[in-house]
């Protein structure tokens, strides 16, 4: 517990002085706030637009959570799919790694062609961007169990269903919650990507991708450096969500998540 405290400590303190060597080059040189403002300009930025900064940031979430609640159910089901028919995991799985290759700028004005500006179509496009981590960690977990076990599996008579769920599947969690990891930082970039695109379906409201092309285009450069902020929380609020649901899954029985003892 004291490790972690100072742990914690020390990453404060570095903070602390990063954001003091930052303001100390600003006032000293007389930057401009247009073009490079001071955290205490930010602050004041944040303070001043609170209400707006949690609009968005509240749009930018729920986009965020539903595009990556769905790539999980949706790659997870994949994934089981591609362990219990190898004939359906050769062809198909290289087509998986499409999602990761095509750039999302590309795909994601087709998309609001598609369906319109709205939360949906922003939604969808986050959907695509984390689909493919969670397929292919997955599918990596749930193929590679020991053949031994796989083995006295079927010896005791197990159905393939109960080899899925009950040995291939607990195998494959460490993989899957190192997909969603992944997935989780990147679909608040999906979100915000398709934000830039979809605009809002009202003027003057919409997430954090909406704000920052507003911000950009007044010239309001501390507002943008807090949306930026405010969007890197989000994606740091998803990872230790993730880590922490990994931990309450795993800390009771995989090695990976058990206390580390000295030797």
């Amino acid at each position: 517990m004291k490790r972690q405290a100072l742990v914690a400590l020390n990453s404060v303190l570095v903070l602390a002085c990063l954001l003091g060597i930052w303001q100390a080059v600003v006032s000293l040189n007389h930057v401009p706030k247009y073009i490079l403002p001071g955290p205490l300009a930010v602050a004041q930025a944040v303070r001043e637009r609170f209400p707006s900064l949690m609009d968005s940031l509240l749009i930018t979430t729920e986009e965020a959570a539903g595009g990556l609640a769905a790539s999980i159910v949706g790659g997870v089901a994949a994934a089981m799919v591609f362990a219990q028919w190898r004939w359906l995991r050769q062809p198909l799985y290289p087509y998986t790694i499409l999602l990761q290759t095509v750039p999302i700028v590309a795909i994601a004005p087709l998309i609001i062609n598609w369906i319109g500006a709205g939360m949906l179509s922003v939604t969808i496009v986050t959907f695509i961007i984390s689909l493919a981590p969670i397929i292919a960690n997955t599918t990596q977990g749930l193929i590679s169990v020991d053949e031994n076990l796989v083995h006295l599996f079927i010896m005791y008579k197990a159905t393939p269903a109960q080899v899925l769920w009950k040995l291939r599947l607990p195998n494959a969690l460490p993989n899957l919650f190192a997909g969603i990891r992944i997935s989780a930082g990147i679909a608040v970039i999906g979100a915000i990507t398709g934000e830039l695109f979809a605009s809002s379906t009202r003027v003057g409201v919409g997430g954090l991708g909406y704000s920052i092309t507003y911000a950009n285009n007044q010239m309001e450069t501390a507002y943008l450096f807090a949306l930026v902020l405010a969007a890197a929380v989000l994606g740091f609020s998803f990872f230790f969500i993730v880590m922490f649901a990994e931990w309450l899954a795993l800390h009771n029985w995989h090695e990976s998540k058990r206390p580390q003892r000295a030797e």
